[in-house]
């Protein structure tokens, strides 16, 4: 055995600190974009945000420049055929310190200017509402503090999931501990606690302050007036035989009830229009909008494709470090080294946009059917054939169709929605899974009720209209559109 030295050439692929930096930033959503947006404007002092009034002198140029681009991409005229308006809806990166700027401002722009879009929703939760009931109330005080001890363990959906008989043994625990009784007559039990829970399934939302789904339902039907027709079988139902209704047996339920079929129609009836979550109106979650990273209008006979002007934000090199570092060349130390990554940072959001641009210009041109008419006749589509036409990675094209969404006059949808698998006709070509989605929802939609479509009979259906497709297959799609089975949608 000896050492040796042997030299060898060969090809290796380095990702550089830009490049990883491209491929991050492509595949975030917006949200996740602005919040690496506002990271990267607290640690880096070369990169700020423009103000408003700071786009005017630039921004023509700058969108006359990325609407060429546009129109060379989509075949369309230029910005002097289009005309200004539509080059003003676009905006792009102009040398390395310009503004990447949108006229409107950017979803990172001033407090000032934030749309109503982007505030959350501030809405009284269900416990804020039961408690501002109580506290209208004329009950005695012991009463009001079982109250509020029993909303204190209400869930979002307004059940009472724990036993009374824990809530006492909690109360008093709790009353030891801090000294004194929740009842001034002596420790807490569980019959104190059934009246008070009696008194809270009074309150609003009807329904509030059940056990389980059968308690709510029969909450809510003895709320309504005694005269309402079929009240006293409808409660009966949700009591007593609430698994043979959702089961939909219902020569059982004839035989057990003892009524005839327009008596059970009209206690199903009843029953079908209750609230089995009477909290869920009440949540206490943020919401949470999502923006749109394109927007899709009509041109004419053609669908053209637009950038969001709420998606882009709205940056800029700061031009008074840029222009100390100039007059001071070879001296920048770590500021030089900033004002780099500044630049990339430009750059990348910059062709992180463009990209976006591009695929979904894509998507529109090879979907126009779907624009058209509707999810009925979008064809089928993957993410290779994209690639291939425009030159990119099939995994760049899956970083830009996840979590980036469209908004059409259709509605809003998520790039990946407009992708799907094909099934086989009978003419030799394909059909889009999303399409026969929408035949088997349309099927469902206008079926008899009293004799629905088993998945064997939508199969022959879709045969018969040149879609060859399994039963199974029709079952998954079905499944997938949370359409019950036969069984259960079946009515009387």
């Amino acid at each position: 055995m000896k050492q040796t030295l042997q030299l060898r050439t060969s090809q290796q692929l380095t990702l550089t600190p830009q490049l990883q930096q491209s491929i991050r930033l492509l595949q975030m959503s917006t949200l996740d974009l602005n919040q690496e947006l506002d990271r990267v404007l607290d640690e880096n002092p070369m990169l700020e945000r423009a103000e408003a009034g700071e786009a005017d002198e630039v921004l023509p140029m700058l969108a006359a420049s990325l609407a060429s681009q546009t129109a060379k991409a989509e075949g369309e005229p230029g910005p002097a055929e289009a005309g200004d308006a539509a080059a003003a809806e676009q905006a792009a990166l102009a040398g390395d310190d310009g503004l990447l700027l949108w006229e409107g401002g950017g979803s990172g722009g001033d407090d000032d200017d934030e749309g109503f879009e982007r505030q959350t929703a501030a809405g009284t939760s269900l416990r804020e509402h039961l408690l501002w009931q109580v506290q209208m109330s004329q009950l005695a005080e012991a009463d009001r503090q079982l109250v509020l001890w029993l909303i204190e363990a209400i869930d979002e959906d307004g059940y009472l999931t724990q036993p009374l008989a824990e809530l006492a043994e909690a109360a008093n625990a709790l009353a030891g501990e801090e000294g004194d009784d929740i009842d001034a007559e002596g420790p807490l039990d569980e019959d104190a606690l059934r009246v008070a829970l009696r008194y809270l399934q009074t309150l609003d939302p009807p329904g509030v302050g059940a056990i389980d789904l059968a308690d709510c339902l029969a909450i809510q039907v003895e709320a309504m007036p005694a005269d309402t027709p079929h009240r006293e079988l409808a409660l009966q139902l949700v009591r007593d035989h609430l698994d043979a209704l959702a089961g939909r047996d219902y020569a059982s339920l004839r035989r057990a009830l003892g009524c005839d079929e327009a008596a059970l129609r009209g206690a199903q009836s009843l029953v079908t229009h209750l609230n089995p979550r009477p909290g869920a109106a009440y949540g206490e979650s943020d919401t949470r909008y999502v923006v749109p990273d394109v927007r899709v209008l009509r041109a004419g006979e053609r669908w053209v494709v637009r950038l969001n002007a709420d998606a882009v934000p709205r940056l800029r090199v700061n031009r008074t470090y840029a222009d100390l570092l100039a007059r001071n060349r070879g001296q920048g130390g770590e500021l030089g080294g900033r004002l780099q990554e500044a630049r990339w940072m430009l750059r990348n959001v910059q062709q992180r946009f463009e990209t976006i641009l591009r695929v979904s210009q894509a998507i529109v041109a090879r979907q126009q059917a779907f624009f058209d008419h509707g999810e009925v006749a979008m064809r089928p589509l993957v993410l290779r054939e994209i690639a291939e036409a425009l030159d990119l990675h099939e995994s760049t094209v899956s970083r830009v169709t996840t979590q980036k969404y469209m908004m059409t006059p259709r509605g809003l949808f998520e790039l990946k929605f407009f992708f799907g698998s094909h099934v086989a006709t009978e003419s030799g070509g394909a059909a889009s899974s999303t399409a026969i989605r929408a035949l088997i929802r349309q099927l469902v939609g206008s079926e008899n009720r009293q004799q629905p479509l088993s998945d064997s009979q939508l199969a022959d259906i879709l045969g018969r209209q040149g879609i060859i497709v399994a039963r199974r297959t029709v079952a998954k799609y079905r499944e997938s559109l949370q359409i019950p089975a036969v069984s259960l949608r079946k009515s009387l």
